[in-house]
């Protein structure tokens, strides 16, 4: 695990210089994902069907995971009410790391944590953070490869585009 994290770190370093951007996904189906949140709890993609569902893989040690966390908790708030969720899921630390990270940040969102790299390695993630869009059906819709300002309009825009319609 260490080496698959040193080597995300390097990936990051080379690519942090680079804008990132919300780009349609060209990838195959929607990977697993089944994960433990920080108390234990067990989370499956599918127990998510019907929302819009932002799954981000992130590190407490990755600079611009730590920056776009704020606006993460915004872009919540902004969505309250609206069938949206976001699952933060933290790539190889401990529970207590992440547990005291969480406090600290006041963070209200979904963290799950991926200590083995399993969804790493299912989603193929080369960059912390990486995020997936997924539409109410589950499927990936767009992908986005380091820090963004989740709650600004552009963002907002685009989930809320593929938010049901009622």
């Amino acid at each position: 695990m260490k080496k698959l994290l040193l080597g995300l770190f390097c990936l990051f370093l080379l690519s942090s210089a680079q804008a990132s951007e919300l780009k349609p996904w060209k990838g195959a189906t929607t990977p697993p994902l089944a994960l433990k949140d920080l108390k234990g709890k067990a989370h499956k993609l599918e127990d998510y069907r019907g929302k819009v569902v932002m799954v981000q893989f992130w590190a407490t040690w990755c600079p611009p995971c730590l920056k776009e966390m704020p606006a993460m908790q915004r872009l919540e708030k902004k969505m309250a009410g609206k069938p949206f969720v976001i699952l933060a899921v933290n790539m190889g630390e401990t529970n207590k790391d992440v547990s005291d990270f969480v406090k600290k940040m006041n963070i209200n969102f979904t963290v799950l944590m991926d200590e083995e790299g399993d969804g790493v390695g299912a989603w193929k993630v080369f960059v912390a953070p990486s995020t997936f869009l997924l539409d109410p059906q589950g499927n990936i819709r767009h992908t986005l490869q380091g820090g963004a300002e989740w709650d600004e309009p552009v963002y907002v825009k685009a989930i809320s585009e593929l938010l049901p319609s009622r």
